[in-house]
């Protein structure tokens, strides 16, 4: 589908997925994760819609990954049955009782990576405590969160001791996304890896379970050391994986559908502000967004409610026009909609909810 063919609905600014370049996404990661023998877990806080995340289920995916407690139960009342939190959660009152109500429905599986949030989790949790597992968080390389590898059997002793039951080790190589870094940070994953789940069965524990995958990195997982992957950009793609080379153009299947309004020396101004596609532009990319069809043309400035693009080709769209953006960010982009809109072969075709819009607790 080309600028030229792009469908009259819906309204613009809007974003829109394609339904056949979606699919061609999903079972592209479900090959690689055949291919390799590992599961598919895949993080579903990137598009945050039920239908999606039915479609990567009966694509191949071995369950759900989430951020929050409320995402977990926008998926559970949705009948998937079994999610990972995928964060340190600290346990309070509310969280501790809303946990107890997701296992009465779903397999829920829980990140800890210090022994103070295991000791809170144990206290609310009480009697369910050993209901769910938990996985161990490791730093492998991001600095944001996570135990040095060789501290995991120690903490998973202490967790133990507060009648949690420890299921493995997980961790996020968030440092894959900066330009040449996806495959030092796949290795950096594995040794991490590989390093906690040797602090775990020094202590008798054997790990079921060892989590990594980001979606720049995942192509590169070690196979034998990480049983699941959970990578969340891939139904998609955005302008970081573009220029990451994680993914090509056609691979794209989430854009922001723009109007150009204006133009003026060799701008062109369009209806896609940071209340659509997001503010996210780190240090390395080359501009607030791409244009699907036109990776020449840059965006060099956002506000709320418009983009400007700096446009060396000829000829330069028209107001009316109506231009494909694609977000640097489209987790962010996604969490700003009530709904994607759908589109096959060139035509709108449906709405789908984005379900779990602001369950961020």
């Amino acid at each position: 589908m080309t600028d030229m063919a792009l469908p009259d609905e819906p309204a613009t600014p809007a974003l829109v997925v394609d339904l056949d370049v979606l699919d061609r996404n999903l079972e592209a990661m479900s090959d690689l994760a055949r291919r390799a023998g590992v599961k598919l877990r895949p993080h579903v806080k990137t598009h945050k819609c039920l239908e999606i995340a039915e479609r990567q289920v009966r694509a191949g995916a071995d369950g759900l990954t989430v951020a929050t407690v409320a995402e977990a139960e926008v998926f559970a009342s949705a009948g998937f049955d079994d999610l990972f939190i995928a964060y340190p959660l600290w346990v309070d009152r509310d969280k501790g009782a809303r946990i107890r109500r997701l296992l009465g429905s779903v397999r829920l599986t829980v990140g800890v990576d210090s022994g103070e949030g295991g000791r809170a989790m144990a206290a609310q949790l009480g009697a369910d405590r050993g209901r769910t597992a938990v996985l161990i968080e490791v730093d492998s390389g991001h600095h944001r969160t996570g135990v040095p590898p060789d501290m995991a059997g120690a903490l998973a002793d202490q967790l133990r001791h507060e009648g949690l039951v420890v299921g493995g080790v997980f961790t996020f190589p968030g440092h894959s996304y900066e330009p040449g870094m996806p495959q030092t940070a796949a290795q950096d994953e594995s040794t991490a890896l590989r390093d906690a789940a040797d602090a775990l069965r020094s202590v008798g524990i054997e790990p079921e379970v060892v989590s990594g995958g980001s979606t720049p990195s995942v192509r590169f997982a070690e196979p034998g050391t990480v049983t699941e992957i959970r990578p969340g950009v891939y139904p998609f793609g955005d302008a970081q994986q573009l220029e990451l080379g994680t993914c090509k153009p056609r691979d794209i299947a989430l854009t922001a559908l723009a109007t150009v309004v204006s133009r003026s020396n060799g701008d062109v101004v369009l209806d896609s502000g940071s209340k659509v596609i997001g503010a996210d532009r780190p240090a390395w990319t080359t501009g607030h967004g791409r244009l699907l069809d036109h990776l020449d043309a840059r965006i060099t400035a956002i506000s709320e409610h418009h983009a400007t693009v700096r446009w060396d080709d000829s000829p330069v769209p028209s107001p009316g026009d109506r231009l494909r953006v694609v977000p640097n960010h489209v987790c962010n982009a996604v969490n700003l909609v009530d709904e994607l809109a759908i589109v096959q072969d060139g035509r709108f075709v449906d709405r789908w909810a984005v379900a779990a819009r602001g369950a961020n607790t």
